[in-house]
């Protein structure tokens, strides 16, 4: 490749991108608009670059916008510049052989090539191929009424020529796209190169690249709004996966909004949040966009630009979004229905890919770029006091931003062959509850009804499964089973659990950060000293995010301790019973009597459909362990399954054991409570006195269209309307569960009926 000089870096640019070279043409001097589909003179430009820079995949045109040409279009523009290398190569094909080099015939057609070579092919091929052709079918003509024989030699040499130039045209991509469409095509014409250039625009203070054309045989499923971005769901002809196109306000951007973001960006970019900064983001957040906002109006006022305050607004938070912020991906965390967001390595190249609540694995249109991919694991590095080198090349944090919440997933080299990569977990913005888990058939009431006892009830508790299995946000709506009165300690590594809302709702609720097992090394502290702590911070329910490495140990400690008087959860990969006691016995080391603390194992995976082509999350079984085996609880039948998933019916299904009072787990809470103590029948009304009630929750929600009945707040104003309820109708060791019920009813209608909530 050849040097480029100082100077002539100020005019262009060569950059590198994964596998990838890209040419930037700086167009901003030119007075006209980049355009190479509409202007001729800017596809004489870029061919001429394009000559020196072969290998150049995918082009941008840099002037108030980008103008990027895909590589497709950009690999067009580039056999074009290699076959003018070609020719004006070839000086025999721009001479003629002749006896009278001074004649005007001979002229005409040495100048007739040059003019097909030297200006028609870079500024319109197709006119060149069609006037090459037409050219080459009068000369024929021409020859059957020569009668010198050195003019039929000169003839025939042009001849030969223009046959070659428009043989060799032909055999180019953008010729063989139209060849059907040039009967009539006159030179200058540009409606066929609209067809095939139609360029990326993007403000320029975009590296990220969000594409705003529509796939071609494409069928578009939904549509809708997410705050002042349009989303779109297409169906690809090709793909099993679906296109997720989403248009932000940046690409509705005027001229005059183009140019001030510009010049405030690179006013913005000069001043540097120090690092202690961004231990406070939401701070960070509210002071860059007060200096942008500033920095807009300044700049209006310089400009005589009047606009209103909500535009201003509008373009201080793409300011802060692009800037201290984390560019595209806050865009997406905006769409509630997303649920997994992926970044692949290498950056650059391949489009974010994520995975949506109606639609599943989509494909996006936006493509981030090698430096959104550092300036973003920068800011996590600052964000979560956490290393991200070849020593440690795996970083678990959690991103927090006005709207939405994500766990994030960072991966780098060695780790990563090709550079950084991440994954992020979106949130939900309130916590899951079992009447959502009920209505998206998760799980089913008599299923959520259980899980509600035992967390009432104070039992240790496992929840399991694989990666995206919905094992912790079925925690995360356990936990509001619990009542508000008693206390909880939340232990995480990563931030999933949404202890500010609980807070908000009002419950006693703690959280500690500890290190994370992947981490080598963090001022942090270590998950298993976290949990000894907790045990140390007085009576309270204690939640583990989840269980990874050495806390394990700590965590049946806190079991063996606390599991008579509170809840002990936590969460653990594990596909069954079986693999969450291999899992914590032989690999993590905890000894098998330790394992017996655990009173209940909830499995949930997904389950895919019978076209292979969409997952299904559903609780898989509830299981009691029980205590009597030593060596394996499988062969000795120390795992008694409550609940197990019937396929057919698509139900999580009581087993006999369960529905003959045959729990060890059940029995032992029945001799501790003196209503139950000889009573099974009054704990398992209990049971489906709550089964109804989450289920009624649902019903009512649908029939009179209040999603709020399922959300958090209400569900646990539905909790202790419940207890009340039962310590006022309780009559000595005796209580009615459907007068419970109905009271219960009528206090849900009640609330409805008033809209408390």
């Amino acid at each position: 490749m050849p040097e480029i000089s100082n100077n002539q870096k100020k005019e262009y640019e060569v950059v590198r991108e994964g596998q990838e070279d890209i040419l930037k043409i700086n167009a901003s001097n030119w007075p006209y608009s980049p355009s190479i589909e509409d202007n001729p003179v800017v596809m004489s430009k870029v061919i001429e670059k394009l000559f020196e820079f072969p290998s150049t995949a995918r082009l941008i045109l840099v002037q108030n916008r980008n103008y990027e040409y895909n590589y497709e279009q950009t690999q067009a523009l580039v056999e074009i510049a290699n076959l003018y290398k070609h020719l004006t190569k070839q000086k025999k094909v721009l001479t003629l052989k002749t006896s009278d080099v001074s004649s005007e015939s001979f002229r005409n057609k040495v100048l007739s090539l040059q003019y097909l070579v030297y200006t028609l092919l870079k500024t319109d091929p197709l006119g060149c191929y069609v006037e090459s052709k037409r050219l080459s079918r009068e000369s024929k003509v021409f020859m059957g009424n020569i009668t010198s024989q050195n003019a039929l030699l000169e003839e025939q040499d042009y001849f030969s020529k223009l046959e070659y130039i428009s043989r060799v045209i032909e055999k180019t991509s953008l010729i063989r796209s139209f060849k059907e469409q040039l009967s009539g095509y006159e030179i200058g014409d540009r409606s066929l190169y609209k067809e095939f250039f139609n360029p990326n625009i993007s403000p320029i203070f975009l590296f990220t690249k969000i594409y705003s054309q529509i796939p071609e045989s494409s069928k578009q499923l939904d549509s809708y709004n997410v705050k002042n971005m349009n989303v779109s769901i297409f169906q690809l002809k090709d793909d099993v996966k679906n296109f997720y196109r989403l248009i932000p306000p940046e690409l509705k951007l005027t001229e005059d909004q183009y140019e001030i973001l510009n010049i405030a960006r690179k006013v913005l970019g000069e001043h540097k949040p120090k690092d202690e900064e961004f231990l406070e983001p939401q701070k960070l957040r509210r002071t860059f966009f007060n200096i942008g906002r500033d920095l807009l109006l300044d700049l209006l006022n310089n400009k005589n630009i009047i606009m209103p305050l909500e535009e201003i607004n509008e373009l201080a938070k793409i300011l802060v979004r692009y800037t201290i912020g984390f560019g595209a991906i806050e865009l997406l965390l905006q769409d509630k229905k997303i649920q997994d967001i992926v970044v692949n390595s290498p950056i650059g190249q391949t489009p974010i890919f994520i995975v949506h609540e109606d639609y599943e694995e989509c494909v996006t249109n936006i493509i981030p770029s090698s430096e959104d991919a550092e300036s973003w694991a920068t800011k996590f590095r600052l964000l979560s006091g956490r290393p991200l080198d070849e020593a440690n090349p795996v970083l678990d944090t959690s991103l927090s931003i006005p709207g939405a919440r994500a766990r994030v997933a960072v991966i780098s080299e060695p780790l990563s062959r090709l550079g950084l990569a991440y994954a992020f977990r979106r949130h939900r913005d309130t916590p899951w509850t079992l009447p959502l888990f009920i209505k998206n058939k998760m799980i089913n009431s008599l299923g959520a009804g259980l899980l509600s006892f035992f967390f009432d009830s104070g039992k240790s508790v496992i929840f399991a499964g694989t990666r995206s299995s919905g094992k912790t946000s079925l925690l995360g709506a356990s936990l509001l089973e619990i009542l508000k009165k008693y206390r909880i300690l939340v232990i995480e590594d990563t931030e999933e659990i949404n202890v500010d809302v609980m807070r908000e709702i009002g419950y006693n609720i703690q959280s500690m950060k500890v290190r994370s097992a992947l981490s080598k090394s963090s001022t942090e502290v270590p998950a298993d000293e976290g949990i000894r702590t907790a045990l140390r911070l007085g009576d309270s329910a204690l939640i583990v995010g989840e269980v990874r490495s050495s806390e394990a140990l700590s965590l049946y400690e806190a079991m063996r301790v606390g599991s008579a008087a509170n809840v002990v959860a936590g969460t653990i990969h594990g596909d069954s019973p079986y693999g969450v006691f291999d899992r914590v016995v032989n690999d993590l080391k905890v000894p098998k009597t330790s394992f017996k603390a655990t009173d209940i194992i909830v499995i949930s995976n997904p389950i895919k459909s019978p076209d292979g082509l969409h997952k299904l999350k559903r609780v898989l079984s509830i299981t009691e362990v029980r205590k009597h085996w030593e060596k394996d609880p499988l062969a000795e039948k120390g795992f008694v399954e409550l609940m197990k998933y019937n396929p057919e019916t698509d139900q999580l299904e009581p087993t006999e054991d369960l529905i003959n009072g045959d729990s060890e787990v059940l029995k032992s809470v029945a001799a501790q409570t003196k209503e139950w103590a000889s009573d099974w029948n009054a704990l398992w009304e209990n049971i489906i006195l709550r089964s109804k009630i989450n289920q009624a929750l649902v019903d009512y929600s649908e029939k009179f269209s209040k999603p709020a009945l399922l959300e958090a707040k209400f569900k646990v104003s539905s909790n202790d309307a419940l207890h009340k309820i039962i310590y006022q109708e309780k009559k000595e060791d005796t209580i009615d569960n459907q007068k419970v019920y109905a009271t219960w009813e009528k206090w849900l209608k009640d609330e409805i009926e008033h809209a408390r909530y």
